[in-house]
């Protein structure tokens, strides 16, 4: 079982801008006077840089262009949608936003399957949406695949009941608490998990302050460390940089732990240090992304670790 992978879904957006539909809960998103064709061509700029430096570094990408007719602003982060797995599983999940439930595309299985990847079985969430039940894939679980654990924090766009049928039926122990932000002075929760936390094969970067509850804290931190994970704390300002929203990737040679820009300049010299003691650190500018997505360089990542078969040459 691996915990990293090497093979990374990236969607370019074409129709990038700040969500209406999703800027009531995340409170990571800020509008601002740019017109939206300008903002759409940064974060296209943003993208493609982005892309170029995994690609550069050994990294798998396989990049698939959003459609414009779906108009799906957030389209850039896919890996609210969707998850892949070891044994060829692939689950959907129910979306908060109506606008984001458009980004969900066969078409995108169909690019996989061409390229000789194997999808075995689709578990669909999604009809939980007719209720107003939402889990949205590796932002709300983040996945300690080795040691079967997922980690959430419970938000309008984590149901707890769901959580745990997603952890019957791929096997994994839930890790529930909640996580918060404060925002005009209030404690309000966090919408994602992986803005507050990042567990990679050695470490795990975790914003411990935002769990507010001490029994809480103590069990996620015990969980962490039982498993022999070196817990790398952030602060609340820096999870605002989104310091907490990274991925551990493996490039040619190398690991990698990929962030923004922004993350990467919050971190103090003995996180830096901390961190490169396991990996690298890769990191790119994804400023128009974090400011009007309210996501940043893990959302745009959805790991691919179906099994690939060998294409037969005609």
């Amino acid at each position: 079982m691996k915990q990293i992978a090497d093979t990374l879904l990236m969607v370019r957006p074409v129709n990038f801008r700040m969500n209406e539909e999703t800027a009531v809960n995340n409170y990571f998103q800020k509008s601002t006077e740019n017109h939206q064709s300008t903002i759409n061509k940064k974060a296209q700029a943003e993208f493609d840089a982005f892309a170029d430096k995994l690609q550069a570094v050994g990294v798998t990408t396989i990049v698939v262009d959003d459609i414009a007719s779906h108009d799906t602003p957030d389209s850039i982060f896919p890996n609210n949608w969707v998850s892949f797995h070891e044994n060829g599983d692939v689950a959907l999940y129910p979306m908060f936003a109506v606008n984001r439930r458009r980004e969900r595309r066969e078409d995108i299985f169909e690019t996989l399957e061409a390229e000789g990847y194997l999808i075995k079985n689709v578990v669909d969430y999604t009809n939980a949406e007719l209720e107003n039940i939402y889990l949205e894939g590796t932002g709300s679980l983040i996945l300690d695949r080795v040691n079967k654990k997922a980690y959430c924090a419970l938000s309008p766009r984590a149901d707890e009941d769901l959580i745990i049928e997603f952890c019957e039926d791929f096997e994994y122990t839930p890790i529930i608490f909640s996580a918060y932000q404060s925002h005009k002075n209030e404690r309000l929760p966090i919408y994602h998990t992986n803005v507050m936390m990042c567990v990679a094969e050695e470490f795990a970067v975790i914003c411990l302050d935002s769990i507010d509850d001490k029994k809480e804290k103590k069990l996620v931190a015990e969980s962490l460390t039982q498993d022999g994970k070196e817990i790398i704390s952030i602060s609340e300002e820096q999870l605002h940089q989104f310091a907490g929203n990274m991925l551990q990737v493996q490039g040619k040679d190398k690991k990698y732990l990929v962030m923004s820009q922004s993350a990467h300049s919050s971190l103090k010299q003995h996180q830096i240090k901390a961190i490169e003691k396991y990996c690298e650190i890769l990191s790119s500018d994804l400023t128009t992304i974090e400011t009007h997505g309210g996501g940043s360089a893990r959302c745009m990542l959805a790991e691919v670790f179906i099994p690939r078969v060998r294409l037969s040459k005609n």
